[in-house]
């Protein structure tokens, strides 16, 4: 496989999710790439040759109270990504992640669903329900946060990113004119430019391809993101990532807020 035209001096990886798990995408110090599904973010971690950084399509950092339009990172970057904005909502506070996997009191999602939407109400201002699109991830942003709590170790190495900013910056920080899914269906003109940008910074094409998504079992659109996050580990690795805000914020638990490219 290529070597990447902008290499990391260590192994890092790039992790975004995927249906029942990850799909994490790991970049040697000599450029080469692999892609894997993964259960847990943890297994990466319990390995010999675990990577050094990872940069991960996850909320890190959760408010204990909201306010207008988000976490200041989320603020930051919806004004570089012009049409792209709407691909960054508003992390809802930590009360409220939580509410949403209480299956004990609230068996049923609906009921999960409502009981999350109230706490949330209750914890922003103005006050706000959760987006059915956050809800599903709840249990992939607590398994974050938890990580990140209980091994305190491991915060210098796990970075948040957010692809489509991951996607502007390796784009000569310039909007992305086309969306990668179009009413939640992939969209193959915009996974198409979304990979040529890949394919200029190295990334092979057969690691690309939706033929190898398929043999991971993944969507062709979150293997795509998780080359961008290889991308951005590589950045950080390397100490020429952006980062909004900079210098982060920290939450109540002393983890980073901040978005990384």
């Amino acid at each position: 496989m290529a070597p990447l035209l902008i290499g990391a001096p260590a192994r890092v990886a790039g992790v975004d999710g995927c249906k029942g798990g990850w799909v994490a995408v790991v970049l040697e110090p000599d450029g080469t790439a692999r892609a894997e599904r993964i259960a847990r973010v943890e297994e990466l971690f319990a390995r010999a040759h675990a990577p050094e950084l990872m940069a991960i399509d996850m909320p890190i950092g959760l408010p204990e109270q909201v306010g207008p339009r988000g976490r200041a990172p989320e603020r930051e970057v919806r004004p570089l990504l012009g049409r792209r904005r709407s691909s960054v909502f508003s992390m809802p506070s930590r009360a409220a992640v939580y509410a949403g996997l209480d299956a004990l009191a609230f068996p049923e999602e609906g009921p999960r669903y409502r009981h999350a939407c109230a706490v949330a109400r209750a914890t922003s201002t103005p006050p706000r329900k959760i987006s059915k699109q956050a809800f599903h991830i709840f249990p992939k942003i607590a398994e974050i946060d938890l990580l990140l709590r209980t091994r305190p170790e491991l915060r210098p190495r796990i970075h948040e990113c957010h692809p489509e900013v991951s996607f502007w910056a390796m784009n000569g920080r310039s909007e992305i004119p086309i969306a990668k899914k179009v009413r939640n269906a992939p969209h193959k003109p915009g996974l198409e430019l979304r990979r040529q940008l890949l394919a200029g910074q190295g990334f092979a094409a057969e690691i690309l391809s939706s033929a190898h998504a398929r043999s991971l079992g993944v969507g062709e659109d979150d293997l795509i993101d998780a080359c961008a996050a290889a991308w951005t580990a590589s950045r950080i690795a390397a100490g020429t990532a952006l980062a909004y805000p900079s210098p982060p914020e920290a939450d109540a638990h002393g983890l980073p807020v901040c978005i990384t490219a």
